[in-house]
């Protein structure tokens, strides 16, 4: 049995997941609720196409599941993305991929509780909000410290919650809109009329403004990347897993696509005209079109819901954590830890709790552009590891199934990908430069002065 702690201990993570908890996991890592803050920022991005948008995302995202699924049945490891690369390309690749696939993994964590403390705030205006981040981080340390299936039988109730706060709130605004009624006041001569096809493409349609607003929507989908990190706790993993990532990106997708189709047309114009900051719309919305008390109710559970996406977040980046430490690319001691008791990789976890309190100081729109580089980057390299691993390495090339599953699918979804990274904000781009540069200085002295590979663990090989 492997040593992954560099000491005597033997204690490994437990297959313990099944089909339906990972698809609770992902959908309470996504938080389908985050469609309320993101459609503000994407609206104005987008040229007021929020649907489309997401279509273009989800379209690149599906293309990319698929890609997750060929990895996972070939790489059953914790370290997703980082492992894909590293066994399929080249170990120093893997731990950049690794490396940046941090600015997605441990700030995911942290947008949860800036948005929870945003929402305490508009109920709780006189408490200070490190009161609220001290509180929040401790909650999803906890948790996660009892364990992973814990955190999905946590996150159950609340997803489904969500799935009914979001079925009502449309209905709500259907109802609005087919009355005559919109934010603006009335639907007579409004730009969007309810059943058209305008709030998806017109005339006024950029193609580049819809894949800027689906580089920011990648932060509404990165729960679906972040199942791989469950590889070594998913029964019958290659079986599973592949099928539950798929599933849950497609799940999240048409609900984001239905969901926001009715509320552009119901927000038609610029968004700046209707919410007080662009960047934090929820609170706005549920007023807008509930009222007062639909707002307070739900901003209430809203609380819950993004304590969910951060504890799945939270147990999502302590995994990648454990693989990298178990390799030795970073302190094995530390990061390759898995607790006796709990079988949970916890001095990560603790270390994930810290790094969140430093959301505090951090600005809501710029963690969301810096994650969509990690975001970005993994997903790039998940699709080049498939056309690597299979088709160059392992030459599965010679049938018509095999070159449509790893050289046509994964290279549409690195396409799909590339668009995007052709769009990406500059802040995101320049913070995430500036952390790959961090990490090449790392692997210069980890290798050496690049003499020799980055460490890796040999259990695929």
């Amino acid at each position: 049995m492997t040593n992954i702690s560099g000491t005597q201990s033997t204690v490994k993570l437990q297959k313990t997941l099944g089909f339906w908890h990972i698809i609770i996991i992902g959908l309470a890592y996504i938080q389908p609720m985050t469609l309320f803050d993101t459609f503000g920022l994407v609206s104005e991005e987008s040229h007021f196409h929020v649907p489309t948008s997401y279509i273009v995302a989800l379209i690149a995202i599906l293309f990319t599941s698929i890609s997750y699924g060929h990895m996972i049945r070939r790489y059953p490891s914790s370290g997703s993305a980082y492992t894909y690369a590293q066994k399929s390309i080249h170990p120093n690749v893997g731990f950049m991929v690794g490396w940046s696939s941090w600015l997605d993994y441990l700030l995911s964590p942290m947008v949860n509780i800036i948005l929870a403390v945003i929402y305490l705030e508009a109920l709780f205006p006189d408490v200070n909000h490190w009161v609220w981040v001290i509180c929040l981080t401790a909650v999803m340390t906890i948790v996660n410290l009892r364990g992973v299936k814990f955190v999905a039988n946590f996150n159950s109730l609340i997803v489904f919650v969500q799935l009914a706060v979001i079925a009502y709130f449309t209905w709500m605004v259907y109802q609005l809109l087919s009355s005559g009624v919109n934010a603006d006041g009335t639907l007579v001569n409004a730009k969007y009329q309810l059943w058209s096809l305008e709030p998806f493409w017109n005339e006024m349609t950029q193609v580049g403004a819809l894949i800027t607003g689906a580089t920011l929507l990648c932060f509404s989908f990165t729960g679906f990347d972040s199942l791989s990190s469950l590889a070594e706790e998913t029964k019958d993993t290659e079986k599973t897993l592949p099928r539950a990532i798929f599933m849950t990106a497609l799940l999240a997708g048409v609900i984001f696509i239905i969901s926001t189709y009715f509320m552009q047309i119901y927000f038609p114009n610029d968004p700046k005209t209707y919410f007080e900051d662009i960047a934090a719309t929820q609170p706005d919305i549920l007023l807008a079109v509930g009222g007062i008390a639909f707002k307070t109710i739900v901003l209430y559970f809203a609380i819950v819901t993004v304590m969910a996406s951060g504890i799945s977040a939270h147990a999502g980046v302590s995994r990648l954590m454990y693989v990298m430490g178990r390799d030795g690319v970073i302190n094995k001691k530390i990061f390759g830890h898995v607790s006796p008791k709990n079988f949970t990789p916890s001095y990560n976890i603790m270390i994930v709790g810290a790094v969140a309190l430093t959301a505090g100081f951090m600005d809501l729109d710029i963690v969301i552009s810096m994650i969509s580089f990690g975001a970005l980057t993994a997903f790039t390299f998940v699709n080049l590891s498939v056309i690597s691993r299979y088709a160059l390495r392992d030459g599965r090339t010679k049938t018509t199934k095999d070159i449509i599953s790893f050289v046509v699918i994964p290279l549409l979804g690195f396409i799909s990908i590339f668009a995007m990274w052709l769009e990406i904000e500059e802040t995101a781009l320049k913070y995430g430069l500036w952390w790959a540069m961090f990490g090449i200085l790392y692997l210069g002295y980890k290798t050496k002065g690049f003499k020799h590979p980055a460490p890796q663990h040999n259990e695929f090989d």
